[in-house]
């Protein structure tokens, strides 16, 4: 259900994610917590935020129309997560030793690019991905007709690559499954009326429904996050349980929105409204890595997504996360990611990825 036929991604199907930093602030602190600038809200909620940090580097969308019976068995494909969206009829989704029944309206977000397939019903057979025919419609966006002519099931199914430095951490806590079921999710509807509108589009494709399609995609890819996200039992390790964590979730918060800023323990600690001993000792246990060590790894990685995803000088970047001398961030750099920022610079988008079955070959 996605490109089954070599074809370039036409690059990102959206634009990054909105920048979660505030305006550049002053080289030093101020005594005392840092504060926000005037006219902006400290940020209440940490693990929520923690949502602006994917990014979608790529992506491919296909509308299937499949007539019972039918299956479409999908390989691991690791740094994908997949979407497939139950517009109309039903499906079987087997995944692992799990079962799970999609009707209409419902959603499953396939996080790890685990094996798995979609089936008309339970027992039926099932033909790899890449053995089945497509339409391109666009450069993003494909067709599939499939099946043996009798009840009918429509779904819309998305393959989308994030980008690694920044939600590493996010995606390893995921479940491999995420699944949202019904159009009225007792949002005032929010996830259904996204849902519809897919559908329509899917079902029309008029001029710009491509886009449409693909914004809406990712759309239905956070609503599914946030419904994980306040639903899921807590953990009590994790890069999630420290957003969660009342005291270490403000620091972090701080951290992930200002990396530019001259922090010191002292200074997170403060935010965390803890000692500088307990909010070490509490941060470690929680993240297995001290607070500042973590400090210098986000930087850095912030920094390579921004040499990957932009054309700011490097100059610019090293300011931007937090260092005054460009020697000095090259040095950290090269430490960290064992290449020059000017290499990976020239190395162009991390992942220009090809079509999915690039992708496929790569790692297989």
């Amino acid at each position: 259900m996605v490109n089954a036929h070599p074809a370039p991604f036409a690059g990102p199907a959206t634009p990054p994610g909105p920048e979660v930093g505030l305006p550049t602030p002053p080289r030093s602190l101020p005594t005392g917590p840092p504060s926000p600038p005037a006219g902006r809200v400290e940020p209440a909620d940490p693990l929520g935020d923690g949502l602006h940090l994917l990014r979608f580097t790529g992506a491919l969308y296909c509308q299937a129309d499949l007539t019972a019976p039918w299956g479409v068995e999908f390989p691991r494909i690791e740094p994908c997560m997949m979407l497939p969206v139950v517009l109309t009829g039903r499906c079987v989704l087997e995944i692992g030793d799990e079962r799970h029944i999609l009707e209409a309206g419902g959603a499953a977000l396939i996080t790890h690019g685990t094996p798995h397939r979609l089936l008309s019903a339970p027992g039926a057979p099932s033909t790899g991905l890449f053995d089945i025919p497509v339409e391109r419609v666009g450069e993003t966006y494909e067709r599939m007709r499939f099946g043996g002519g009798g009840e009918r099931t429509q779904i819309a199914y998305a393959a989308m690559t994030v980008d690694e430095p920044l939600t590493a951490r996010f995606v390893a806590e995921l479940p491999d499954v995420i699944r949202v079921d019904a159009w009225d999710d007792g949002e005032p509807g929010a996830f259904g009326t996204v849902l519809r509108l897919l559908a329509h589009e899917a079902q029309t494709l008029e001029p710009g429904g491509e886009a449409v399609m693909t914004r809406l995609a990712d759309v239905l890819v956070i609503q599914v996050l946030r419904r994980w996200l306040r639903d899921a039992r807590e953990a009590s390790t994790g890069w999630l349980a420290a957003l969660r964590d009342p005291h270490v979730g403000r620091a972090l918060g701080r951290v992930h929105a200002q990396p530019e800023l001259d922090w010191s323990l002292v200074d997170l600690a403060r935010l965390a409204g803890m000692s500088r001993s307990a909010f070490a000792e509490r941060f470690t246990a929680l993240l297995g890595e001290p607070p500042m060590r973590y400090l210098a790894r986000w930087r850095l990685e912030q920094a390579y997504v921004a040499l990957t995803t932009t054309s700011d000088p490097v100059a610019v970047i090293s300011r931007r996360v937090g260092y005054g001398s460009e020697a000095a961030f090259g040095r950290a750099f090269k430490r960290h990611h064992g290449t020059s920022p000017g290499a990976v610079r020239r190395s162009g988008p991390a992942r220009s990825a090809g079509s999915l079955r690039t992708v496929t070959d790569a790692i297989g």
